[in-house]
Parts: C-alpha cells; sequence; structure tokens
C-alpha cells in the first residue's frame, strides 16, 4: 500500500488523529527522498492495559504510510522512575512486555516482521552511550530535567537524581536508535523539546516529535497503571471488562473526559474504519457510522445512550482481546505474569508479608493496604441528616454511574459550606451501614485527634485530582483492593491502626505515604492525627 501513496497522503497518515506534531516540515522533507524512521518507546513498569492500543493504531499507521518502526522495550527507564521495576525484575519485565505487545499488534493485523524491536540496556550501558550522558547532564540545568520529566517521571518529595537522568537518556535514544522521528504521548512533550534544545548542542540533528492525545480512564482522568479502577488490563476476563465498563465515568451528553467515547475516536475507527451501535428495535435499533464525529453528536444530543455505547465497546474490546487472553493461556506465559508481576501481599518476609512472616490462610489473611479502595471523591451535595442534627448526609461523585450516599458525623467540625463542592477521600469497599435509617455506601477520611475538644478535619487529595481516581500506598500500588471488606476479619480495624497524618500534615501507613498520581495526600491542618 504505502508504494502507491504520494508523499502527502503518507503525511496525512502518519499525523491523522495526532494531538500535536513538532517539526512537521522536516517529516516532510524526508518523505520526498525516503521512508520515515520512527520509534516509540515505553518504560516496562507496570503492566500494559487497553489504552496501550492508541498508540497500537498509530504503529499500524505508521506501517501503512510505509514508515521503518523500532519499538524500544526502555528497561533502564523504568528502574530510573523512581524504581517502578526493580532490578531484580527488569529482564522479567521485558519479557511481558515483549510478549503481550506483540500479542496486541497481532491482535489487529501487524505484521511483526515490519518492526524492529530493540532493548534499551542492549545499548544503554555502552561506553559511548554513557560519555554522551556525562556530556549532556553538564549541560541541562536541574530545573530544566526536573521540569521535563514533571509529567512522566514519578513525583515525590524528595526525588531521586535516577529521575533526572530519565529525560536526558530518552533525548539520546533519538540519536542511538538512528531515527527521523519519536512518537509518544502529548505528555512527552517536556521531553522532546529538551531533546530538541539539547541535541544539536552535542553535534546531533535536531528530531521530529508525533504526539497522541492521553486517553481518559475510566474514571475519567488519565488512564494508569497504577490505578486499577481507572484501566482494563489486557488479561482482564469478559466478566472484569463487563464489571469496570459498568463503573465507566459515561455521562448522559457528556463528552469531555469521556475514557469509553475516547476509546471509539482513537481505537476502534482507526482500525476498523466503522463503529456499530448495538440496540433494541424500540430504542432505534442497530446503527452503523462511518465517522466518529457522527456518534460524538448523536451522544451529545442523548441519541446514544451511555449503556448502549458501553455494550458496544465492550464488543469491540473483547474482539481485541481474545486473541491476547488465548496467548496468556499457556503455562510458560502465565508463569512469566506471575513472576515478572508478583503479588505483592503474597511476599514472604518483604513488603505485604505478614507481622510475623509467613504462614496464614490465603488473601484474606493477608493484612496490606492496597486491599483497600480508597478514592478521590468530590461532594456535589451535603444537608443535615432528617432524623439527625448531629449527622451529615452526603452526596459524593467517586467515578461511577450514581454518586454515592455518606453518612458523617462532621456537623460538629465543619460547616455544609465548607463541604459543598470538596474534594476528599473515601473508603469505598467496607460494607455499607445504615445510620439512622439511611444506608451510608462509604466512610469519608480524616484526620481525628481524641481530647478535649476532639478535633476532626478531612483528608485532601492533590490539587486537580478526579473523582474516582485511585489512591494507592507506595510500595503497594499493583494490588488490587477487596471488593469488600470481611467485616468478621477486621482488615479495616488493623490496618487503620497504622494510618496516621504525619507532622507534615502528610497521610501515612507504616511511614508510607498515601498517593495519588498527582502527589500525596494531605490534611490541611491537624497533624499528628489517627485517619478514620
Amino acid at each position: 500500500m504505502a508504494e502507491q501513496l504520494s508523499p502527502d497522503e503518507k503525511f496525512q497518515l502518519i499525523t491523522r488523529n495526532l494531538q500535536e506534531s513538532l517539526g512537521e516540515e522536516k517529516i516532510k522533507q524526508v518523505l520526498q527522498e525516503r521512508e520515515l524512521k520512527v520509534y516509540w518507546g515505553t518504560a516496562t513498569t507496570g503492566k500494559p492495559h487497553v489504552a496501550y492500543f492508541v498508540p497500537m493504531s498509530k504503529i499500524a499507521d505508521f506501517l501503512k504510510a510505509g514508515c521503518e518502526v523500532t519499538i524500544l522495550f526502555a528497561d533502564l527507564h523504568a528502574y530510573l522512575d523512581n524504581m517502578k521495576a526493580p532490578w531484580e525484575l527488569l529482564e522479567l519485565r521485558v519479557q511481558y512486555y515483549e510478549q503481550v505487545i506483540k500479542a496486541m499488534l497481532e491482535s489487529i493485523g501487524v505484521p511483526l516482521e515490519k518492526l524492529k524491536f530493540v532493548k534499551g540496556t542492549d545499548y544503554q550501558l555502552s561506553r559511548e552511550y554513557n560519555l554522551d550522558v556525562y556530556r549532556l547532564s553538564s549541560m541541562v540545568t536541574e530545573h530544566d530535567a526536573k521540569k521535563a520529566g514533571a509529567e512522566v517521571v514519578k513525583q515525590v518529595e524528595h526525588p531521586l537524581l535516577s529521575g533526572l537522568l530519565y529525560p536526558l537518556l530518552q533525548a539520546l535514544d533519538e540519536e542511538y536508535l538512528k531515527v527521523d522521528a519519536q512518537f509518544g504521548g502529548v505528555d512527552q512533550r517536556k521531553i522532546f523539546t529538551l531533546a530538541e534544545k539539547y541535541l544539536p548542542s552535542l553535534g546531533y540533528a535536531k528530531r521530529s516529535h508525533l504526539m497522541n492525545p492521553m486517553v481518559p480512564g475510566l474514571t475519567g482522568a488519565k488512564m494508569s497503571s497504577s490505578e486499577e479502577e481507572s484501566k482494563i488490563d489486557l488479561l482482564d476476563t469478559k466478566e472484569d471488562v463487563k464489571k469496570k465498563l459498568k463503573k465507566a465515568f459515561c455521562e448522559p451528553g457528556n463528552i469531555q473526559n469521556n475514557g469509553v467515547l475516547s476509546f471509539v475516536r482513537y481505537v476502534v475507527f482507526p482500525l476498523r474504519g466503522v463503529f456499530s451501535i448495538k440496540r433494541d428495535a424500540k430504542w432505534g435499533g442497530d446503527k452503523v457510522y462511518t465517522m466518529f464525529e457522527e456518534v460524538e453528536k448523536d451522544f451529545a444530543e442523548e441519541l446514544i445512550h451511555p449503556g448502549d455505547l458501553k455494550a458496544s465497546v465492550e464488543a469491540e474490546l473483547n474482539q481485541l482481546l481474545d486473541p491476547i487472553r488465548k496467548k496468556f493461556q499457556s503455562p510458560e506465559l502465565r508463569k512469566l505474569s506471575n513472576t515478572a508481576y508478583p503479588d505483592p501481599s503474597k511476599k514472604s518476609g518483604g513488603k505485604g508479608a505478614k507481622a510475623g512472616g509467613g504462614g496464614g490462610g490465603g488473601d484474606d489473611d493477608e493484612l496490606v493496604p492496597s486491599r483497600l479502595d480508597i478514592r478521590v471523591g468530590k461532594i456535589i451535595s451535603v444537608e443535615k441528616h432528617p432524623d439527625a442534627d448531629s449527622l451529615y448526609l452526603e452526596k459524593i461523585d467517586v467515578g461511577e454511574a450514581e454518586p454515592r450516599t455518606v453518612v458523617s458525623g462532621l456537623v460538629a467540625y465543619i460547616s455544609q459550606e465548607d463541604l459543598q463542592d470538596r474534594t476528599v477521600l473515601l473508603l469505598c469497599n467496607l460494607k455499607p451501614q445504615k445510620m439512622r435509617g439511611i444506608e451510608s455506601q462509604a466512610m469519608l477520611l480524616c484526620s481525628t485527634i481524641e481530647g478535649e475538644p476532639k478535633r476532626v478535619e478531612p483528608l485532601d487529595a492533590p490539587e486537580g485530582s478526579s473523582p474516582g481516581e485511585r489512591v494507592f500506598i507506595q510500595g503497594f500500588e499493583t494490588g488490587k483492593p477487596d471488593e469488600r471488606l470481611n467485616p468478621k476479619k477486621k482488615v479495616w480495624e488493623k490496618l487503620q491502626v497504622d494510618l496516621k497524618v504525619s507532622d507534615e500534615c502528610v497521610a501515612q501507613w507504616k511511614d508510607k505515604q498515601l498517593m495519588t498520581k498527582l502527589g500525596q495526600i494531605t490534611c490541611k491542618t491537624l497533624k499528628g492525627g489517627n485517619i478514620s
């Protein structure tokens, strides 16, 4: 197909559905002379999820346009990014990524023989590359390095030097992979501009950059490997897919931050060219769309019901995931998945091990904080409980189809006005309890200091957090929360003993910080309190 395309047609195919391109004139110039050389890199950290189909569909476009495409498994980057991948697991993670990325590409019909696969440490440990790292580090300021990685490297209170090296290595990869352009998400824009600024200082060519939009997750925020509720894993069962889509943010008529609609735009249409809504005849019957803009318009005008959109996306997703699931049914790949991503709750004597070490009766007995389903919520209404003046009745958005009803005893500590529209933290997997006749569906988490007078203050999520974002504890990012905490096992009560607010007003569990992808969970003033 590529031989039949003109340079202009190739350029249109290469740049379609991108949010931004830097150096377009250079790309056009190359296409007049030869095929474009482009690379896409992925740090081998958390398990890839369905949002990875977005870059996969662009890689399919690149190949249709005749590009020479390299896929980089950036294992060293995975370690440099706050050690998201432990050194001892780097090789296993690379093997997992290679298997799952190849399975994704095969599921969308991309011929693997046209791709080049490279592992970062195959060349990043060479003498020449390391000398260039030193040369570059003598030119780039700490401010520029930190700014470049701000949206990609995990941000913590006391950042490691390794995180500052991360964007420098990514810039150098363009030269050592001998490409014309680098492709990535728009969250990497600052790294791309750092590369454009500094590579010429080393005597290397300035490359072009192609940027995909960031696809919203199921909660409406960026889809993230560390947030279980925001993503659908590539190996999730059909039942898991149905369950997660059912909870996905998909408000009628709302086309903003709609992860379900974005999947149709950036995956289904580029790969299929059409999208079908399946529904009962009494609701209009099936309809086939040939342009995403028609789907978006009908959804905005509420001619497509969220339930019908989710059901149709579910069918498309399972069609893409079935070949991947089948491939990973082999004993070898099941073992690879389990060893590359060991369950922290099953480690003996390490993070997630039971106090006292070893033994126990399975996951139900493992006291690890990842079992807690703590989420960001936004209070959308608050009023006095109709039968109790000491209680508030709150409706709180946690990124689900309907807000949760929460009954709290905050009347004596904070006014209704101060609670309205406030972003808070909720424990969402306790057994619902009736409080004066009304069922409370979650617990609003606060810093509490007993005494006379008792003091209570709600915890705060980082600025910019979205309802439904998962809160995790450092070192326990990959564990799945219980569907429902068993009250007989007293899981919450046993874990809650070690939940406190530090003297710096940072929420912690056993000195490990509670975080979202945007930063720490904090308390405005009430330091030293217990979290309850």
